[in-house]
């Protein structure tokens, strides 16, 4: 499996396999496949992967751990920025197909409907995650204020799911089945944090790498 893992063909494959959300929708939107509303589809495709994707990165850390398989964290990085990269599809499909950049109904939205605010909320969340998620950025924050800055990402998957149950109003089965998952993540984490002994809780500095992402 480590072979695998750190085969250079192997990274590439994965980010080949991130792209096909994207590559399924221009597809489908070149075959006239976007249902009799294309823009909200395109606004659900997409804000579905964002939340997949964020998902998908929250796993590394327990998968590593539970498995011994310490290189997956090369792959952490390249999810987490897929992540936003989906959600700036998401979000830019709001305002610009949906809002035709009336920037002042935007705000007027995010300010009055709950699930527009708690889902902006959680896109800008990202933003920092994406532009501090290289070696350069560990070194000029310091190991621990990064590790800090990136617990973010657990309040971003939190009000994503959030965004996502208040959006579909009564088809709720989805969003639940993510926000189970995301408890599942962050109470691991939690118990992982308090059944470390004391000793190991007193972790050495982060040394920089580029694979870094999300805590």
């Amino acid at each position: 499996m480590r072979k695998l893992l750190i085969n250079k063909w192997t990274k590439a494959a994965v980010f080949l396999i991130c792209l096909l959300p994207i590559g399924l929708l221009l597809w489908r939107g070149l075959h006239n496949g976007l249902t009799a509303n294309p823009i909200e589809f395109i606004t659900h495709t997409t804000g579905d992967w964002t939340l997949r994707f964020i998902l998908i990165t929250l796993c590394v850390t327990p998968l590593r751990k539970l498995f011994a398989l310490p290189d997956l964290i090369r792959f952490r990085r390249m999810l987490g920025l897929f992540a936003f990269f989906y959600g700036c599809l998401h979000f830019t499909t709001y305002i610009w197909l949906d809002k035709f950049f009336d920037l002042k109904e935007v705000w007027k939205d995010i300010a009055k409907r709950p699930y527009i605010t708690v889902g902006f909320l959680a896109f800008v969340l990202l933003i920092p995650l994406a532009i501090t998620s290289t070696a350069g950025w560990i070194r000029r924050l310091g190991g621990r204020r990064w590790q800090s800055l990136h617990r973010a990402i657990y309040i971003s998957s939190v009000a994503g799911v959030i965004h996502y149950y208040w959006l579909v109003k009564s088809a709720v089965l989805r969003p639940l089945a993510y926000g189970a998952v995301v408890a599942v993540l962050l109470l691991w984490r939690l118990a992982a944090k308090f059944s470390s002994s004391p000793s190991a809780g007193k972790s050495s500095p982060i040394k920089p790498r580029p694979e870094a992402f999300q805590a």
